[in-house]
């Protein structure tokens, strides 16, 4: 599904112009990114949690090169469903 579709699927369900919904998804979306970076978790009950875990600083390896390198320490975005929404899904399957 993409966000054209879940834009109509609302626009479809509530009556509300697309132009509306698209620039409501929109703005969702924005403050959700804008609480990330900003450090702030989000919660949505009932749905799941937008969440930013650290990554630790670890060595790899560039097999062209066949050097060592260091990954710096680095916070990357996650998504953890609530149980009522992993429960919906493992159930619907």
């Amino acid at each position: 599904m993409t966000k054209a579709d879940i834009v109509n699927e609302i626009s479809k369900n509530t009556g509300i112009e697309k132009l509306i919904v698209q620039k409501t998804v929109e703005n969702f979306m924005d403050i959700i990114k804008n609480s990330l970076v900003e450090g702030d978790n989000v919660y949505l009950r009932g749905f799941g949690s937008f969440i930013i875990k650290t990554r630790a600083t670890k060595t790899a390896r560039n097999i062209s090169k066949n050097i060592t390198i260091t990954i710096p320490a680095h916070k990357v975005p996650s998504f953890k469903p609530s149980k009522t929404f992993t429960l919906q899904v493992k159930d619907n399957n």
